[in-house]
C-alpha cells in the first residue's frame, strides 16, 4: 500500500502525516484480504484537516468495493 499526498492537497505536513496514519490504520483491518494487490492511494483534491475522517471513510469504501469485485 502506498500513499501519495502532495502539498497542494494538504499544505501542512502535520495534516498529511495525520491522514497517512489514519489511512494505514484503516487498511490494517482489511490487510489479509488485500495482500495480493499493489495499491497506491493518491489524494488529488484539497483536503482540509477537518475532513480527514471523511477522507478515511471514503478510502475504506473504495477498499470494500475492490474486495467485492474480486469475490
Amino acid at each position: 500500500m502506498g500513499y501519495v499526498i502532495g502539498r497542494k492537497a494538504m499544505p501542512r505536513a502535520v495534516d498529511r502525516n495525520r491522514l497517512r496514519r489514519r489511512l494505514r490504520e484503516s487498511v490494517r483491518a482489511s490487510r489479509p484480504s488485500i495482500e495480493r494487490f499493489d495499491i497506491i492511494l493518491r489524494v488529488r483534491q484539497r483536503v482540509r484537516a477537518a475532513d480527514i475522517v471523511s477522507a478515511v471513510a471514503e478510502s475504506r469504501r473504495l477498499l470494500d468495493k475492490l474486495m467485492e469485485s474480486q469475490s
